[in-house]
């Protein structure tokens, strides 16, 4: 049963990763484009999705709380302020995409506020990533630092390189759901935030040998986590030749498999620890009749049934693009 539960709350995590990673990217794009029909293309292009893919933090969040109750709590403790500055960063771009459209005369405020909003929610999710890997001071299981600890140079680095990933998500739905000019837009903006990206990643990893992160240890203890960084080369190469031959679903695909394997990375290179080197998957689960009472209501039902809306929703709309969308 606890490996069932660590499995939905990886699934959750990933989903939410590279569906709401979209609508972020989509968000941080916003701030680039000049033009109002561009605009109202990158809009409509996540209108249909946009506020169903956060369900999946939300089941992420509930998962946590149920069946890992102590890690919820060390979690929340340490990342009581990023956590707090996500959630306003959420609520902003929800309030700005339903408002800015309708806006007579502070139109202009409510793109800063879409395009902001998504920058400090993408951007705090990476900052809490990075406290993760640098590790987080934890005492008898619970929380022993300061409202800052989580707060390093690493850790804004990672906050960097996640909003720089999301934002080729973003690229990669526009080259997808939209046409004409905002397509031709996007192509050379995924070319760019590779690069960029790349380098990032780069730095980071320096950073990582620089600190004598303990992260380091595990990859020489198993060396076979070394096959997704070649994933990831796999998927740059990929990316690139679809760029230059304009295709319009190998981008999303390639950048999509990155994350997979990025993702996995950390997954793997943490095991059994679900708090880095502090709280292990057994340390941390809830007594098993928690785990069983939760299956039979939210595992049997409620998860599938959001998952089979998700793919419905996406498959209604696959069609759809932001010109088609006369409301944004």
């Amino acid at each position: 049963m606890v490996l069932f539960w660590i499995s939905v709350l990886a699934f959750s995590i990933l989903l939410y990763v590279l569906l709401d990673g979209v609508d972020l990217g989509v968000g941080m794009l916003f701030g680039l484009a000049r033009d109002e029909d561009r605009r109202r293309q990158m809009m409509g292009s996540v209108a249909p999705v946009w506020d169903g893919n956060e369900t999946w933090l939300i089941v992420s969040g509930v998962v946590l709380w149920g069946a890992f109750p102590i890690v919820y709590a060390t979690l929340f403790s340490a990342f009581y302020l990023p956590l707090i500055f996500m959630l306003a960063g959420l609520i902003l771009r929800g309030v700005a995409f339903e408002f800015r459209e309708r806006a007579l005369h502070f139109r202009i405020v409510w793109g800063l506020a879409f395009c902001g909003g998504s920058l400090l929610a993408a951007f705090m999710q990476g900052v809490m990533v990075g406290a993760l890997v640098e590790g987080l001071p934890v005492s008898h299981g619970a929380y022993a630092g300061s409202d800052f600890s989580w707060l390093s140079p690493f850790a804004v680095l990672c906050g960097v390189g996640l909003c720089l990933g999301y934002s080729l998500l973003g690229a990669c739905w526009l080259v997808r759901k939209c046409v004409g000019e905002t397509q031709s837009w996007a192509y050379p903006l995924i070319a760019r935030l590779s690069a960029v990206l790349g380098m990032l990643l780069v730095l980071v990893f320096v950073l990582a040998l620089a600190l004598n992160l303990r992260v380091m240890q595990r990859w020489l203890e198993r060396p076979y986590l070394f096959v997704f960084p070649v994933i990831g080369v796999v998927a740059a190469i990929v990316l690139s030749l679809s760029v230059r031959r304009r295709h319009v679903r190998a981008p999303g695909y390639a950048v999509a498999a990155t994350f997979v394997a990025a993702f996995a990375t950390f997954a793997i290179t943490f095991w059994p620890y679900m708090v880095p080197f502090s709280i292990t998957v057994d340390q941390a689960a809830a007594p098993h009749a928690s785990l069983a009472f939760m299956f039979w209501g939210e595992g049997l039902f409620v998860l599938p049934l959001m998952l089979i809306y998700t793919i419905i929703g996406y498959r209604v709309f696959r069609s759809s693009d932001g010109t088609n969308s006369s409301q944004y």
